[in-house]
């Protein structure tokens, strides 16, 4: 079976330019995950995108069946963008591998509409402590794999502040991102407040 993520890092590259910085965190009895940045000069406001590469190394497998399939099964990679310079966000890498590698480590698969939470901000002052998982194809576009693997799927990672998470977990995925359209919200801003959820 060939080895996915070469394929998976050309996929990003090719998206998102050449990575300017990378870090590897490798956790008791899992895989390694690496996170890359990538920088993005070319519209007003700078934006660094931070990736996952290892997480789709496996397919995600139900956490009720018996055995895990080896070769079936979604795999994803996980992308946030940022804006530059407004906060010390390279910190976010930990809690990126931490989410990366919650699939092996509690059994998850990680789809769209899904909420994921480090219990702590995602970096050091943030005021999010979870993302929301978007859905794919914007960004970066699916890379096919040959059969019968399924297709690495780049999931963007929207922050949540806990007000919204907990406004989400009553009202659902796509009330939220409503409310954050009509209020004209910035996704990328690392210091943005939570939108009105009146």
């Amino acid at each position: 079976m060939a080895d996915v993520l070469p394929l998976v890092e050309a996929r990003l590259c090719t998206a998102l330019g050449e990575p300017d910085a990378r870090a590897a965190v490798t956790f008791l009895g899992t895989d390694r995950i690496e996170v890359l940045r990538f920088r993005d000069d070319s519209r007003e406001g700078a934006v660094v995108r931070y990736a996952t590469l290892g997480m789709s190394a496996q397919p995600m497998a139900d956490p009720t069946a018996m055995v895990a399939d080896p070769v079936k099964g979604p795999r994803a990679e996980l992308v946030l963008s940022v804006r530059a310079g407004i906060a010390d966000t390279d910190k976010v890498l930990r809690s990126l591998a931490v989410l990366a590698a919650s699939p092996q480590v509690e059994g998850l698969i990680v789809t769209p509409g899904a909420s994921l939470d480090v219990g702590e901000p995602l970096w050091p002052g943030a005021p999010f402590t979870s993302v929301l998982v978007a859905e794919p194809g914007g960004l970066v576009e699916d890379l096919e794999l040959d059969e019968p693997l399924d297709p690495v799927r780049f999931l963007p990672l929207l922050p949540m502040t806990p007000n919204e998470a907990a406004w989400k977990r009553v009202h659902g995925a796509q009330a939220l991102q409503e409310r954050w359209l009509t209020n004209g919200t910035d996704l990328r801003d690392p210091s943005r407040r939570s939108v009105p959820l009146e």
